[in-house]
């Protein structure tokens, strides 16, 4: 199977497992993520096909969609066993989604692996990010705000501190850090104008 099929197959697949999902990590955010990587591998040299492969696969597995438990590895290595993508090309892409998450706290080590945690990161801010910040937020029970309690995780709002304002900040790549820059000041912008709202 040549390495469009692959892709092809891989996006198939990503659509029927995520159209619906409702915490923001949905076929949409995956789909976007995708094109940001696109628009990085303009201005980077680095293997394409690695770097759209993993990330399409990057939330097989997450977490956060399976009760708190990383299956990332084992799920994804299962699908694409089952199209036949050659072991090397497996281990590459395992090793750039283990890099991804910003809750890991790991550090890329190739340039594949900085595309794409750049372009999920990229979809984690500005006014996508906002929105996704407020679905996933609601899909997990938290508040949307609470002025007494600015504790980790303790509400939406909370959760552009721990992480989101962090974001832009964490870039890799200078495409990403240029297209990071106006999300960043977009969020600044909303959550200004919140608080004006809430006095």
């Amino acid at each position: 199977m040549n390495k469009p099929e692959i892709l092809a197959l891989t996006q198939a697949y990503i659509k029927k497992t995520f159209l619906d999902e409702g915490t923001g990590h949905d076929y949409f955010h995956i789909e976007r993520v995708v094109k940001n990587a696109k628009k990085i591998l303009v201005t980077e040299i680095a293997d394409s096909f690695l770097v759209e492969l993993a990330a399409w696969t990057h939330d097989i597995g997450d977490y956060k969609l399976h009760d708190g438990v990383d299956k990332s590895e084992e799920l994804i290595r299962e699908f694409l066993e089952s199209i036949n993508v050659e072991e090397e090309s497996i281990v590459k892409v395992l090793e750039i989604v283990s890099q991804v998450s910003f809750s890991k706290g790991n550090v890329p080590t190739t340039i594949e692996a900085k595309i794409v945690q750049d372009a999920d990161r990229l979809d984690a801010i500005g006014a996508v990010g906002i929105a996704r910040c407020f679905a996933y937020g609601g899909s997990v029970g938290n508040i949307l705000y609470n002025p007494y309690d600015n504790s980790v995780n303790a509400s939406s709002v909370q959760h552009f501190y721990d992480k989101l304002f962090k974001l832009k900040g964490l870039m890799n790549t200078e495409t990403a850090k240029k297209i990071a820059e106006r999300r960043h000041q977009y969020m600044e912008n909303f959550i200004e104008e919140f608080y004006q709202e809430v006095k």
